[in-house]
């Protein structure tokens, strides 16, 4: 994760209600947790949020596919993904 102090982070300026603060910094607090914590905390919420969202919106694309269907998409993609890999391998090993 990044430091407050490196290039690659972007500072937001959030609000929240006051009811909000008190309850993160208490839960933070109770974990042994620092205010400075409160990045991390956000970021790795907003993570999650973006990937509860976006795998919401997949099961909604997919949601009329039959189980059969869905398996084999599922193994033909793994089996390609396994053989790239293995090729991959094999030419660092040469």
């Amino acid at each position: 994760m990044a430091t407050l102090h490196d290039s690659t982070t972007t500072r937001w300026t959030v609000s929240v209600s006051k009811e909000t603060d008190t309850s993160l910094r208490c839960f933070l607090a109770q974990r042994g947790m620092k205010k400075g914590d409160i990045s991390k905390f956000v970021e790795e919420a907003v993570k999650w949020r973006v990937f509860e969202q976006t795998l919401a919106e997949v099961r909604e694309q997919v949601a009329d596919i039959p189980p059969e269907e869905m398996q084999a998409i599922i193994d033909e993609a793994t089996t390609a993904v396994r053989q790239d890999m293995r090729e991959e391998f094999a030419r660092k090993e040469a």
